[in-house]
């Protein structure tokens, strides 16, 4: 008679080690931020309320004396806070953690200590091979928060910018169509018996969507262009109302902006923004009619358009008030760095919980995309192409 066949073998029956997960062990960090130096940037990455979350878990914090002064925190708010103040730069740059809004300088990273963690925007087009020569001779480990994507697959810190510069961009032509500063006098907000302000916004992504928000909030009449079928749709949808949308064609788009007010530029390209508004059109627009090239950062969408700054933020061309501004949530520093903060903080706290940045990019595959540098070495394949660098791919290094 033969035997039942045991599923098992011998080996499997006998008494086995038990795996369990080891507990991955808390970090206490130790952040610097310092003052940003670059032209006209008032906003700074921590509030005093999210420096208070990050102290109270037992992380140190500190910051450049007057760090958060352009965007109305005082280093005493800081300081009751749980940060610690210094005047001394290298001091805080000489933390393990840096935490910036503008990516530092090359003279500021001769302050940096080498294997520091740098968490700031990378902002690629301003970029020199210099940069990321310098990031790999001192071994750092950098992660370029605009590239940090959420759960969905967004990206909050372009989102939360985004956002600002479309509703600013509809409060600063409101500004600049005032008797105050030599407009031509039409007030947004719809004045029973008067014919409403038009605008015209070219690009229905973030900024074209939230322009179109506040722009309607005010009362205006709304006009979007843009060649993506499902973005205009999706900005429809958003705004919970039918709005007057078109691609962008010659024809109509020419009509429309013969008789606008305002046009919004807010049309992104993978390299530079394309010009959608030729110089022609611009001539054909009303005189005193504005003109806000949210793209000129990217060079800009109108072929009139010249870069600007917060102390001269405009130029008359064709009798055409121009703004061109390329930082344009810096001019509302507070709200831009609230926003900011409450991005960085729920990270930098994880990052604590992880104990430290490798684990969190380990298990964060969101945070994992915004890493471009690791101990030194190039993990960013667009990087790589653009300034003809080699790489490695992130996932072979980290396990």
């Amino acid at each position: 008679m033969n035997k039942p066949t045991s599923p098992f073998t011998k080996e499997q029956l006998l008494p086995q080690e038990e795996m369990l997960e080891v507990a991955r062990k808390k970090g206490k960090l130790f952040i610097g931020i310092p003052k940003e130096t670059s032209y006209q940037e008032k906003r700074v990455c921590l509030t005093p309320d999210a420096v208070a979350a990050l102290t109270a878990h037992g992380h140190r914090v500190l910051i450049e004396s007057n760090a958060g002064l352009g965007a109305s925190f005082t280093d005493n708010e800081y300081s009751e806070a749980g940060a610690e103040i210094t005047n001394d730069i290298k001091k805080v740059f000489g933390c393990p953690i840096i935490l910036k809004v503008e990516p530092p300088s090359i003279e500021e990273l001769t302050h940096i200590n080498p294997q520091t963690v740098l968490i700031s925007a990378l902002q690629l087009k301003t970029q020199s091979k210099d940069y990321f020569q310098e990031l790999a001779k001192k071994r750092i480990t950098a992660l370029g928060f605009e590239f940090i994507r959420d759960t969905d697959g967004a990206y909050p810190a372009v989102r939360a910018l985004s956002e600002i510069a479309g509703t600013a961009a509809v409060l600063i032509a409101s500004e600049l169509m005032s008797s105050a500063t030599q407009g031509s006098g039409l007030m947004m907000g719809n004045i029973s018996g008067v014919p409403p302000v038009e605008v015209v916004i070219i690009g229905a992504g973030t900024v074209g969507e939230f322009a179109a928000r506040s722009a309607i909030g005010l009362g205006a009449n709304v006009k979007v262009f843009d060649n993506s079928i499902t973005k205009l749709r999706c900005i429809q949808t958003n705004i919970g109302r039918p709005l007057y949308t078109s691609t962008i064609q010659p024809k109509n788009l020419l009509k429309a902006l013969r008789r606008c007010d305002v046009v919004i530029g807010a049309v992104r390209g993978k390299n530079r923004s394309p010009i959608i508004v030729s110089e022609t059109m611009v001539e054909r627009m009303k005189t005193g009619a504005v003109v806000i090239d949210v793209s000129i950062d990217m060079g800009g969408c109108f072929e009139t358009s010249e870069v600007t700054s917060h102390d001269h933020p405009t130029f008359e061309k064709h009798g055409v008030v121009h703004y061109c501004v390329p930082n344009i949530p810096s001019r509302y520093a507070k709200t831009s760095s609230l926003s900011i903060s409450n991005i960085f903080t729920p990270y930098i706290l994880q990052i604590g919980e992880e104990g430290g940045v490798e684990n969190a990019v380990r298990f964060d595959r969101g945070l994992k995309n915004g890493l471009y540098f690791y101990h030194g070495i190039l993990t960013s394949k667009s990087i790589a192409d653009w300034f003809d660098l080699s790489y490695r791919d992130i996932n072979l290094l980290i396990l």
